[in-house]
């Protein structure tokens, strides 16, 4: 999950943004006791900013605009913390060893060439949704070479990341040793990189 940084500078509020705080603010007045159904809300707020003429949004934009220069400003001041980023993640480390695939992806590997051949104009998204549903009509005796392929290269990586870590001098370890631990929280992240290898599908 992404982290909020508290201190980051409020976001550009639009010109219908304005109009529709108005309009809460309007509602609260007359009707204080009564709850506001959001949907129905925004409903009526969008029907009725349709029917503003240019000069009754001026006002709305002029105060849109004052915001922008305001974040901008604000924006230009600050300074994220370590670790915010535009999504937060660390950034990677090239010589770090690349995560295995799934057994999914050792399957979409394999007959990708075969797709893309039978059907050439397909897209990479519907080439890959091909490939799912290839993959979803396997057996489970099917599945297994790949399942156990990329058992293999998961153990490679782990391997590495050992090496990687503790800059080769932890390859040889002794069964049981902590470098199993090591194992564990790289499943963390082989999970977490499921993400990077999708997007780069």
């Amino acid at each position: 999950m992404m982290r909020k940084d508290v201190n980051k500078p409020k976001g550009k509020t639009s010109a219908y943004a304005f109009f529709v705080q108005t309009c809460r603010e309007e509602h609260r007045k007359k009707h204080p006791e009564q709850s506001v159904n959001f949907a129905e809300f925004s409903k009526k707020c969008s029907e009725r900013w349709k029917g503003l003429t240019a000069n009754d949004k001026k006002c709305f934009e002029d105060m849109a605009k004052a915001d922008k220069v305001r974040y901008n400003r604000e924006m230009s001041d600050y300074i994220p913390p370590k670790g915010f980023g535009k999504r937060g993640r660390k950034r990677k480390d090239p010589n770090a060893p690349k995560r295995p695939p799934s057994a999914f992806f050792v399957f979409c590997s394999e007959y990708r060439p075969s797709v893309k051949q039978q059907f050439p104009g397909l897209s990479i998204g519907d080439c890959a949704k091909k490939l799912g549903e290839m993959w979803s009509k396997q057996s489970q005796s099917e599945k297994l070479p790949y399942e156990e392929k990329a058992q293999k290269l998961r153990e490679k990586y782990d391997r590495d990341m050992v090496a990687y870590r503790g800059g080769g001098t932890t390859y040889a370890r002794t069964p049981g040793s902590s470098t199993q631990a090591g194992g564990e929280d790289d499943d963390d992240e082989g999970e977490d990189d499921d993400d990077d290898d999708e997007e780069d599908e």
